[in-house]
C-alpha cells in the first residue's frame, strides 16, 4: 500500500523526523527549516502530493484534495527566531500559534495588528497563507499590510527570502504579496518577519441596535462616521441571525471597535452618541465585555480541525466569504436575512461597512443550502462583486462549485504555478480554480 510504503520510505530518508499514521494517512512533524526542504525535495522528485498544516483551523478552505500522499504539519516547527523591540518588528516560525505570540509580545507592550479567527489554534504561518483578517481589518488592515518578509521552502527544496527584517527594505518586485494568501499552493512559508505595534491603551466597543430594522437609517449613519475624523477599527453589521445568538438581541446591530489612547477613545464615543439616529438604541460595552464579544466573533466560522464539527456533517453547515464594494455590504446583509425568513434555512452574516468582506453562515438540508448558495452568489454578482465558499462539507462536495466563475487572470495564476510547482505537489484544490 502506499501508506506503507511512504512510511518505511520517510523513515529511511529522514531517521530523525517524527513520523505519525493514522487512517491510511502519513503524517510528518519537522522541527526544523532544513527537514521541511527535505520532505518537500523528496516529494517533488517522486511526485507525492503534499498537505500543509499549522493548527488545522483552515485545512477546510479551499476543497482540500483527499487523496495527497502526505500532510506536513508545522506544529512543532516553532518559537521566536529575532525580536528587534526597538525598530518593532518580529520574526516568528510558521508554525507558532498565534496567541502564543501575542502573549510573548505583550511582555514588550507590542502586538500583531491582525484578527484572525480562532487565535487560539491557528498559527502564525496558517494566518499569513491564508491572509485571515476579521471585523477590525478596516483599523488594522490585512496580513499583506504587517508582513516585511517571508523565508518560504520551494516545492523543489529550495529555501527563497523575500522581502527582509526591517520596515524599508522594499526594492524590485514585492515577493511577499505573492505568498501571502496563496494557501500554501506555492511553497511552505517557513520564516514570517511582521511588524508591530503598541498594545492599545483603551478599548471601547459600541453597539448600536436597529429595532425598525430601517437599514438605510445603518448606511446615512455609517456614511457620516466614515466621513468624520474618527477612527474606528471596526464597523461591523450583524443580522438578526447571528445578533440573536452573540448579542441576545434579534434585531440588526452594528458594532464599532474603538482602540487608542483613554481621552481619544472617549471623544468618539461622545461623537458617535451624537451621531447616532434617534430610532437607534446605543450600549457602550466594557473594554472585558469587548474582548469576550470579540472573541464570541472569531468562534463563528468553521474551524477545520474540529471533530465535532466533522461529525456534525449532517447539518449541512456552509460558510461563504462575500466582497463587495464597502457599503453594499448593507444590501448583502438584508439579502442574507430574507433568505434565511423565506427559506427553510438558517443564514447568519456580519460585514464590515468599511472593507466590504462578508461572513455568512448557512445551515439547513442539502437542496436548501445549495440554493441559498447560487442565491448569494448571483446577487453579489449584481453588486459587481463575488462569492467563494469557504468551508463545505464533504456530502455537498460534487454538488457546489466552491470558486464560482474563473476570475479574468486566472491564467496568471495558473502560470505562477505551473513555474513554481510544475509537478503540482504542494496543497492540491486549495485556490482559485482548483489550483
Amino acid at each position: 500500500m502506499v501508506t506503507t510504503e511512504l512510511l518505511g520510505e520517510m523513515k529511511t530518508f529522514l531517521p530523525n523526523l517524527k513520523v505519525e499514521t493514522s487512517d491510511q494517512q502519513v503524517t510528518v512533524y519537522p522541527q526544523t527549516e532544513s527537514e521541511i526542504s527535505e520532505v518537500l525535495k523528496y516529494c517533488n522528485e517522486n511526485k507525492r502530493k503534499v498537505q500543509v498544516l499549522g493548527g488545522g483551523t483552515k485545512s477546510s478552505l479551499g476543497f482540500p484534495n483527499e487523496t495527497v500522499d502526505l500532510k506536513l504539519c508545522l506544529s512543532e516547527y516553532t518559537g521566536i527566531v529575532e525580536h528587534t523591540v526597538g525598530d518593532m518588528t518580529v520574526t516568528v516560525k510558521a508554525g507558532t500559534r498565534y496567541e502564543e505570540l501575542q502573549e510573548y509580545l505583550a511582555q514588550h507592550n507590542q502586538r500583531v495588528a491582525l484578527d484572525p479567527s480562532w487565535p487560539e489554534h491557528a498559527t502564525i504561518g496558517g494566518v499569513i497563507a491564508a491572509n485571515d483578517s476579521g471585523p477590525k481589518r478596516l483599523g488594522y488592515g490585512t496580513a499583506r499590510d504587517s508582513v516585511i518578509g517571508i523565508r518560504t521552502v520551494y516545492p523543489d527544496g529550495r529555501i527563497i527570502r523575500s522581502g527582509g527584517r526591517v520596515v524599508k527594505n522594499v526594492a524590485g518586485y514585492d515577493m511577499n504579496k505573492l505568498f501571502i494568501g496563496s494557501m500554501g499552493t506555492l511553497g511552505v512559508l517557513s520564516e514570517i518577519t511582521l511588524k508591530l505595534r503598541p498594545v492599545q491603551k483603551s478599548e471601547s466597543l459600541l453597539i448600536l441596535s436597529f429595532p425598525s430594522g430601517n437599514l438605510e437609517e445603518v448606511r446615512s449613519f455609517a456614511i457620516k462616521l466614515l466621513d468624520s475624523m474618527m477612527e474606528p477599527v471596526s464597523l461591523e453589521l450583524f443580522n438578526p441571525g447571528i445578533s440573536a445568538r452573540l448579542l441576545d438581541k434579534n434585531v440588526y446591530t452594528l458594532a464599532i471597535s474603538l482602540e487608542d489612547v483613554e481621552s481619544s477613545v472617549r471623544y468618539q464615543e461622545e461623537l458617535i452618541q451624537k451621531l447616532c439616529p434617534t430610532e437607534a438604541e446605543l450600549e457602550i460595552v466594557s473594554e472585558e465585555g469587548a474582548k469576550q464579544f470579540w472573541k464570541k466573533v472569531y468562534t463563528t466560522l468553521p474551524n477545520g480541525n474540529d471533530s465535532k464539527q466533522k461529525d456534525a456533517d449532517s447539518e449541512k453547515a456552509v460558510s461563504m466569504k462575500i466582497g463587495v464594494v464597502n457599503l453594499d455590504v448593507v444590501k448583502v446583509i438584508r439579502e442574507s436575512q430574507l433568505l434565511s425568513d423565506g427559506q427553510a434555512v438558517t443564514v447568519e452574516a456580519h460585514g464590515g461597512l468599511g472593507t466590504g468582506i462578508c461572513q455568512v453562515m448557512i445551515r439547513g438540508s442539502k437542496e436548501d443550502v445549495v440554493q441559498t448558495i447560487t442565491r448569494l452568489r448571483e446577487y453579489a454578482k449584481t453588486l459587481n462583486g463575488y462569492g467563494i465558499v469557504r468551508y463545505l462539507p464533504g456530502s455537498l462536495a460534487e454538488t457546489v462549485d466552491i470558486w464560482g466563475d474563473k476570475p479574468s487572470y486566472y491564467p496568471l495564476l495558473e502560470g505562477i504555478k505551473a513555474k513554481m510547482d510544475p509537478n503540482r505537489i504542494m496543497n492540491p484544490n486549495r485556490f482559485v480554480g482548483g489550483i
